[in-house]
């Protein structure tokens, strides 16, 4: 017999609430452009992403999750910029996973999320290159805020709870990884 995902009613929950609803304009908008910010900021500090990205100048990819949809466009630094709404994606990205819960659990797991992937397929290599190779350094980003000391105890505080909420995530019902380590 199956079990169910004790957090399977959570998804109704979340499907029921957000069923019609639409965050303003202005909204979507401002969160956009702080993601762009983030992204750029982790993209400055890896020189070789960078140089990859700038061969895509002017390329499109869009990112696509539930009713949310994101456009961006690689500038000749090797940066992203929100595109314009009316420019035609080169790549499109979806993500399979409807569930919040889902993802969580997949990214508690450490797992990937499936992704749908249409497009450019030259395109779709360098942008899973950076998926692959680009990580953000947080602690080195709160060692400028508040010391090295505090930043590399907050981080390794932060490693072993997330260890144990992947350990969690694995031995839950539904779950595709071991139980138990």
């Amino acid at each position: 017999m199956a079990t169910q995902s004790p957090f399977s009613f959570l998804d109704d929950l979340f499907s029921r609430i957000t069923r019609g609803m639409q965050p303003p304009a202005w909204m979507v908008e401002e969160f956009q452009r702080r993601l762009v910010l983030l992204i750029n900021h982790v993209l400055m500090q890896e020189p070789e992403a960078q140089t990859r990205l700038a061969g895509q100048a002017g390329r499109v990819v869009e990112a696509r999750w539930r009713m949310f949809v994101m456009r961006l466009v690689a500038t000749p630094a090797g940066l992203l910029d929100l595109a314009a709404l009316e420019a035609a994606p080169d790549l499109t990205l979806t993500l399979a996973e409807e569930s919040p819960w889902g993802l969580a659990q997949a990214a508690f797991r450490g797992d990937k999320p499936a992704l749908h992937i249409t497009g450019d397929v030259a395109f779709a290599g360098e942008v899973n290159w950076l998926v692959e190779n680009v990580r953000w350094d947080l602690e080195e980003d709160l060692a400028r805020l508040i010391g090295d000391v505090p930043a590399h105890a907050m981080a390794d505080a932060t490693r072993r709870m997330m260890q144990a909420l992947r350990q969690f995530a694995a031995r839950m019902p539904g779950s595709t990884g071991q139980g138990g380590e």
